[in-house]
C-alpha cells in the first residue's frame, strides 16, 4: 500500500524524542503565590502567555448569553489611564499581541511580545485585567459588531444546527445556552455587567497561568507579582452541575429552503479525568476523527460518495462528555446518510475495531502529537490545558505511554458503553428526504 506523504512525515516525526519541553516545564511560585509553569526558550526573542480563568460563557445566564463574550472582546478597549485608542496604539507600537476569549468553561488571556517590550507587555495586560474601562463607545462599537455576526448565523446552517443541538441536549441547564448569546441577550447586557463579570470571575483562585520564552526565571517571577497581585484572592463562582446530553428526542429537522442538509450528530463521551478516556480518544480516531483513514470517511464519503467531508470527535467540557460529529449532504441522501452513520456505530459497538486498526490509531496520534509544539504560543495552550485538567507536569512524556496502553478489550468495552446508534441526538438543517 502507498504510504501519503504526511502518514510519512508522521512517522518519522514519532520516531523523534518529543521535545525536552516535560523536562524542562517548571512549576515556579512567586511570592506573591502566583503559580504559573514556565519554559526558559532562548532560541527567539519572544515571550508568550496563556492565563485561563475557569467560569467563561457557561455562567452568564440565559437572560445575559453572550456577556463573556462580549467582555472578552472589550477588556483591551481601553484600561487605566488609556482609552480605546491609546490603548490600541501602544500595542501596535510594540507589536504586542494581546487578547481575550470566552468558552463555555473558562475565560483565557493571551500575550504574546518581543522580549525588549516584555515589561510594558506585562502592564499592560495587567491594566486590562485590573482596571478595564469598558467604556461606552467602544462597547456599543463591539457590541453592534457581535449583532452583526449574530444575526449572520441565524441563517446560518452550521451555526443553527449545533445550536440546535446543544438546546436539545442540554436543555435547562448552563450548556444550552450559547456562548455568544442571542441578539435579545446582548442588546441586554450593560457595562455595569461587564464590570460585575471582571469583578466576579477574574481572580487568582480560579486562574492556571503558562509563560515560554526568552525570559528569566527571576525576571518573570517578578513581573507575574505585578501583573496578577491586584486582582481578588477568590472568584465568585459556581461550576455547573454535572449532566449527560438528552438524546431521547432522536431527530430535530429545522426546515431551511438549502440544497444541502446540515446534519450535527453525538451522544454521552466522556470527561477528561475518566479512566476510559485514552480508549475514547483512540475509539473517536478510529470512527471519525482519523480523516480519510476513518470509518466513517470511507464507508459515507469513498464508498458511496455522500459526503464532501464527515468527521467526529470527543468533547470533554467541565461536567459533561460528549462525543459530537457532522457532515453535510444532498437534502436527497440525508435520510442514507444518517443511516450509514448509525450503522458504523452499531458495527464497531458489536464487533469493535481490528487489531491493525488499533495499531495504526496509535502509530498516528503518536506521530502527529510532536507537530502540535511548533510553535512557543501551541507549547504554553497546551501547558495551560494541562494545568486546567489536571494533569502531572511530565504528563507530555507520558502521553504515548498511555495511548499504546490501550488494547482491543478496552476498545470493545468503550464502544459498548458510548457507541449507542439508538442513543443518538440528530439535528437537521435544510430539507432532507428519507428520515
Amino acid at each position: 500500500m502507498k504510504t501519503s506523504f504526511l502518514s510519512a512525515l508522521v512517522i518519522i516525526v514519532g520516531l523523534l524524542p518529543v521535545p525536552a519541553l516535560s523536562a524542562d516545564i517548571q512549576e515556579i511560585i512567586t511570592k506573591g503565590g502566583i503559580k504559573a509553569w514556565f519554559v526558559q526558550e532562548k532560541s527567539i526573542p519572544i515571550v508568550s502567555m496563556e492565563v485561563v480563568w475557569r467560569g467563561g460563557a457557561s455562567l452568564d445566564g440565559k437572560d445575559k448569553a453572550g456577556l463573556a463574550s462580549l467582555a472578552a472582546s472589550t477588556m483591551d478597549e481601553g484600561a487605566g489611564d488609556l482609552d480605546s485608542r491609546a490603548f490600541q496604539t501602544r500595542l501596535s507600537d510594540l507589536a504586542i499581541s494581546l487578547r481575550f476569549d470566552a468558552a463555555k468553561d473558562n475565560f483565557q488571556g493571551s500575550l504574546k511580545t518581543l522580549r525588549e517590550n516584555r515589561e510594558e507587555a506585562f502592564r499592560l495586560f495587567g491594566l486590562a485585567i485590573t482596571d478595564p474601562q469598558f467604556a461606552e463607545e467602544p462597547v456599543e462599537r463591539i457590541r453592534n459588531q457581535i449583532l452583526v455576526n449574530l444575526n449572520r448565523k441565524l441563517s446560518d446552517p452550521n451555526s443553527l444546527a449545533g445550536r440546535a443541538w446543544f438546546e436539545a441536549a442540554f436543555d435547562g441547564h448552563p450548556y444550552a445556552v450559547p456562548s455568544d448569546g442571542t441578539v435579545e441577550s446582548v442588546k441586554r447586557i450593560t457595562i455595569d455587567d461587564l464590570k460585575n463579570f471582571k469583578k466576579r470571575q477574574i481572580a487568582r483562585d480560579n486562574m492556571v497561568v503558562s509563560v515560554i520564552g526568552d525570559i528569566s526565571k527571576e525576571e518573570l517571577v517578578t513581573l507575574l507579582d505585578k501583573t496578577f497581585l491586584s486582582i481578588p484572592k477568590k472568584a465568585e463562582i459556581k461550576t455547573p452541575e454535572i449532566a449527560a446530553p438528552k438524546t431521547e428526542k432522536g431527530v430535530i429537522v429545522i426546515d431551511q429552503d438549502i440544497p444541502q442538509s446540515v446534519v450535527v450528530f453525538g451522544g454521552q463521551g466522556v470527561l477528561r479525568d475518566d479512566d476510559d478516556y485514552y480508549a475514547a480518544y483512540v475509539l473517536n480516531y478510529i470512527l471519525g476523527g482519523g480523516g480519510f483513514e476513518s470509518r466513517l470517511n470511507k464507508e459515507v464519503r469513498e464508498e458511496r460518495g455522500l459526503v464532501y467531508s464527515i468527521y467526529s470527535y470527543l468533547y470533554p467540557l467541565q461536567s459533561a462528555g460528549l462525543q459530537l460529529g457532522g457532515f453535510g449532504t444532498s437534502n436527497a441522501s440525508a435520510g442514507e446518510a444518517i443511516s450509514l452513520v448509525r450503522a458504523e456505530i452499531r458495527k464497531i459497538r458489536e464487533n469493535g475495531v481490528e487489531e491493525e486498526e488499533l495499531a495504526s490509531a496509535k502509530t498516528y496520534l503518536n506521530g502527529s502529537f510532536p507537530l502540535r509544539l511548533s510553535s512557543n504560543s501551541n507549547i504554553a495552550n497546551i501547558m495551560v490545558s494541562m494545568q486546567l485538567h489536571d494533569l502531572p507536569i511530565d504528563y507530555l512524556q507520558n502521553r504515548p505511554k498511555l495511548i499504546n496502553a490501550v488494547t482491543l478489550e478496552d476498545i470493545k468495552r468503550v464502544a459498548n458503553k458510548l457507541m449507542d446508534p439508538d442513543n443518538l441526538l440528530i439535528t437537521v438543517v435544510g430539507k432532507p428526504k428519507g428520515l
